[in-house]
């Protein structure tokens, strides 16, 4: 029977002028390994008369990456964000991510570091981390069974 567990999940990005090669994410939240937001895959208007309009527009997809308080790849995030704020400008990532329990794999392209949680919150312990890509575009694929 196939499982649907996210621990092997392997999540790979790459920024472009910061880390040109792609660079394993690690050591995510238990919880909340990522979350992306659902696409409006259409814009709709309804006429007076009752008949409903529908047009396809390209929309944004929004991606949380959430990263235990001592993971090695908030460093990570944080030199992407610190590049971002010297050059006072945005650079571009592109990703993927691979969940083997599905025999899937997703390619983001043109993400921009929309959201950056600069430390953890802390409590009892540290509290995971929280960063936001926003893409261009994620297409999933097939892979060959592992």
């Amino acid at each position: 029977m196939p499982s649907i567990t996210s621990a092997n999940a392997v999540l790979m990005l790459a920024v472009t002028g910061v880390f040109n090669s792609p660079q394993q994410i690690q050591q995510f939240s238990a919880d909340d390994i990522f979350t992306n937001d659902p696409v409006q895959a259409a814009e709709t208007s309804m006429g007076l008369d009752g008949h409903l309009a529908a047009g396809f527009v390209f929309a944004p997809v929004s991606f949380s990456i959430s990263l235990m308080a001592d993971s090695p790849s908030n460093d990570f995030f944080d030199q992407w964000y610190q590049a971002n704020v010297k050059a006072i400008d945005v650079f571009r990532a592109n990703g993927t991510v691979v969940l083997p329990s599905l025999n899937k794999k997703w390619t983001m392209n043109n993400g921009a570091l929309t959201t950056y949680r600069n430390m953890s919150d802390a409590a009892k312990t540290l509290r995971p981390r929280a960063f936001v890509i926003t893409w261009e575009s994620v297409s999933p694929a097939p892979v060959a069974p592992v």
